[in-house]
């Protein structure tokens, strides 16, 4: 990868860059529902990594802590018309609310993870308490990736699954990972 010019960068940008959840904040408002503090978040820096991921945006960054990003392509997706659809693709879902976004159990969420039918680009800590020692880890999941997964797999029932009663066996159990092409 070739070595960005920092002058060339400052020169190209009339302000700093401005951080991930900085970016976030602009693309709620461009949405017309502005992330407001201590209020759910509406669009957050999760997203905007994925926007990166997808080459929406560049992270000018170094460090694997955040991301930075010129003002002036934040404000390029935030006039996107299909902005609205971009950020509900990439907004997060925890293991529980994709399970339930399927109609599934978790037990047979946690199958398709296993199977790799679905990864997670990005997990979080999540505290109980004030202790680290009650922290855990939280896989997160993009909802078109949740999306995905039904069309992708006609050769499951999908009607079956769903109606598969608490304390039962999921049938997604048996199944093997496919072994991964080389």
């Amino acid at each position: 990868m070739e070595a960005m010019d920092a002058a060339a960068i400052d020169a190209a940008m009339p302000a700093g860059p401005i951080s991930g959840s900085a970016a976030a904040d602009r693309i709620a408002a461009a949405l017309g529902t502005p992330n407001v503090s201590g209020l759910k978040t509406v669009v957050t820096a999760f997203v905007v990594r994925r926007f990166v991921d997808r080459g929406l945006l560049v992270d000018l960054s170094a460090t694997p802590d955040g991301t930075l990003h010129h003002p002036g392509q934040v404000a390029e997706i935030c006039r996107r018309e299909d902005l609205a659809d971009l950020v509900a693709s990439d907004t997060p879902l925890g293991p529980e609310q994709a399970a339930a976004r399927l109609g599934v159990r978790r037990v047979e969420f946690d199958h398709m993870v296993r199977l790799g039918w679905v990864r997670s680009p990005q997990s979080i800590e999540v505290r109980f308490g004030t202790s680290r020692a009650g922290a855990v880890d939280v896989a997160l999941y993009t909802t078109a990736s949740v999306d995905a997964i039904v069309p992708a797999h006609p050769e499951i029932d999908w009607a079956q699954l769903r109606a598969v009663e608490k304390g039962r066996r999921s049938p997604l159990a048996s199944l093997r990972p496919e072994p991964a092409s080389a």
